[in-house]
């Protein structure tokens, strides 16, 4: 998921846009942006798709995949997937063998296991001291309370809100509208490292930026996509948001 800068420091601030205004709102992702998910809903959907049709699949293929509109709910891309491969498979029976391996089945250990927080808990409260922090996630809420509920951070997010608490999946932007209301969407910056989080965001006027490592598969065709659609910058970790908020 689920980090990333588009070029060095010096060469970014000659190049990069500035932001509108100055957030007073920060609403992030969760995969990609403050987990790692290479391990966990990646990893699942590459067993989920090798399960269903018995032909092995790889990163590369998965990321050709995620980059599709429509495609931050993975049972929705697992479901495509294996349909194009001539097994066809409903979302149903997408969920039910991607949770098999997510979760894990028959006493294995599912791959929920290898979650890994990426952001310290430290940096989210030093967030919190300026601006208000929220989440909105393409999660179930039992995906994101496994992982958050343990998590010191947690409570510094206002509103989160879950696959659970929208009619509307993502790239709909129902979830950025109830967590900011009638308040101006210029207020706030949406940060997410996918391109429906990118659509939700262009949809809602809010600001937004995307989170990409330069050495991902199909970083050059990603990240255009992300300026395309109005990417303010391009991150390479949640860090270097610091410098656009000094």
């Amino acid at each position: 998921m689920p980090k990333k800068s588009l070029a060095l420091p010096k060469r970014a601030s000659r190049h990069r846009k500035s932001l509108p205004t100055q957030p007073q709102i920060l609403i992030f992702d969760v995969d990609g942006v403050l987990v790692d998910v290479s391990g966990t809903y990646w990893r699942s959907a590459l067993e989920t798709v090798r399960h269903l049709t018995g032909k092995r699949v790889t990163y590369a293929e998965l990321h050709r995949w995620k980059s599709k509109p429509g495609f931050n709910d993975d049972w929705a891309m697992v479901s495509a997937w294996v349909t194009s491969l001539g097994h066809p498979a409903s979302y149903e029976e997408a969920r039910e063998a991607f949770e098999r391996f997510y979760w894990g089945s028959d006493g294995k250990p599912g791959n929920v296991r290898n979650e890994r927080l990426i952001v310290t808990p430290r940096q989210i409260e030093r967030w919190a001291r300026r601006f208000e922090l929220d989440l909105f996630t393409g999660r179930t809420r039992q995906e994101f309370s496994f992982t958050f509920k343990r998590w010191p951070a947690t409570k510094y997010f206002r509103t989160i809100i879950t696959m659970d608490d929208v009619q509307n999946k993502k790239p709909h932007p129902e979830g950025l509208h109830k967590i900011l209301g009638t308040r101006d969407p210029a207020s706030a910056l949406y940060l997410g490292d996918n391109i429906d989080d990118a659509l939700a965001a262009r949809e809602a006027t809010v600001p937004f930026m995307a989170f990409i490592a330069p050495g991902e598969h199909r970083y050059r065709e990603r990240a255009a996509r992300f300026r395309e659609l109005g990417a303010i910058a391009l991150l390479q970790r949640a860090t270097d948001l610091n410098t656009w908020l000094e």
